[in-house]
């Protein structure tokens, strides 16, 4: 084998990684809402995603550092294929097509959509009373101080049927995604890019960095500790592309040199969350800040679930 073999070459340049996860078993299944132009958010089973990039040639995973191309990614799955097996399988997968029907892709209407940050600035603020305060308010117990104070940093609008947005912004302060959770609904904008959520009760700079992986679990952290001082809540929207890693990398160098900081990751306790977690880890010990991990105290839960448990202790007869 050489580094230019030519079928080595037309596995990787023909062989799309999008329909290979469709067709191992147990298959993957596209998440439409989820994926943009130039990144296929595809899911099997609880907190497993893999991200399909370079129109099919490459992919990597949000929950930790694995990423590659199609023979990485057979390898990836099953580890104990060597090349040459990892070969021999791919040739039955040269030229199928993913099974979604190119044509009624979202990404195909990425070119008529409205850009994200227009989308965010057409949308009512959020008011109190309305829809979307009664979702955030009555079923996730967000507290109404918590929605103020979200209205003052123009971090949540009002969206359509209840449906609450949050917007990702990037150091500049714009909007580059769009995040959507409503009565049954979850979901988000398509054509954004993910940076971070971030909510806060003071001014910069922070010597305290939380993160947590939806934007209400941000917001339920804030209510939890009523805005600790110092602190920016943060939330990545699940897993960590390139861009948000850089925004929290950023936000970091600009904390190592403050006495007492720390980063803390408050992602949801379970697997997928204690694999966010090993990743900010990792990140935290390169710029050179304290880590410490805020675990949910409910297994399989995240910390809105644990602010509607306290809600609810507290109004108990």
């Amino acid at each position: 084998m050489t580094r230019h073999d030519p079928e080595i070459e037309k596995l990787r340049e023909e062989v799309n990684c999008a329909a290979l996860l469709e067709r191992l078993p147990p298959p993957w299944r596209l998440d439409n809402a989820e994926s943009t132009k130039n990144c296929l958010k595809y899911r099997r089973g609880a907190g497993e995603i893999i991200i399909v990039n370079h129109e099919g040639r490459g992919w990597w995973d949000p929950g930790s550092e694995a990423k590659g191309d199609v023979f990485d990614l057979v390898q990836h799955f099953d580890p104990g294929l060597n090349f040459g097996q990892a070969r021999k399988l791919l040739r039955e997968f040269i030229g199928l097509r993913p099974t979604f029907a190119e044509d009624n892709h979202p990404r195909r209407k990425t070119a008529q959509t409205s850009p994200i940050a227009a989308r965010w600035r057409r949308r009512p603020r959020l008011r109190r009373g309305s829809p979307a305060w009664r979702y955030l308010n009555l079923d996730r117990r967000l507290p109404a101080r918590m929605l103020e104070a979200a209205i003052g940093a123009d971090v949540v609008r009002e969206g359509p049927y209840a449906s609450a947005w949050f917007a990702h912004r990037d150091d500049a302060g714009s909007v580059t995604h769009v995040e959507i959770r409503g009565p049954g609904y979850k979901g988000s904008l398509t054509g954004g890019a993910k940076t971070l959520f971030r909510f806060t009760g003071a001014s910069p700079p922070f010597s305290r960095l939380v993160v947590t992986e939806a934007p209400i679990d941000a917001m339920s952290l804030a209510a939890f500790e009523n805005f600790s001082p110092g602190t920016l809540y943060a939330a990545t929207g699940g897993g960590m592309g390139p861009a948000t890693i850089g925004a929290i990398e950023r936000l970091l160098a600009g904390m190592a040199g403050m006495a007492n900081s720390a980063f803390f990751s408050a992602t949801d306790a379970n697997p997928a969350g204690d694999r966010y977690a090993a990743q900010h880890k990792a990140i935290a010990a390169k710029a050179g800040v304290a880590f410490s991990r805020l675990r949910p105290p409910i297994e399989s839960g995240d910390w809105n679930d644990v602010l509607k448990q306290q809600t609810q202790q507290s109004t108990a007869p």
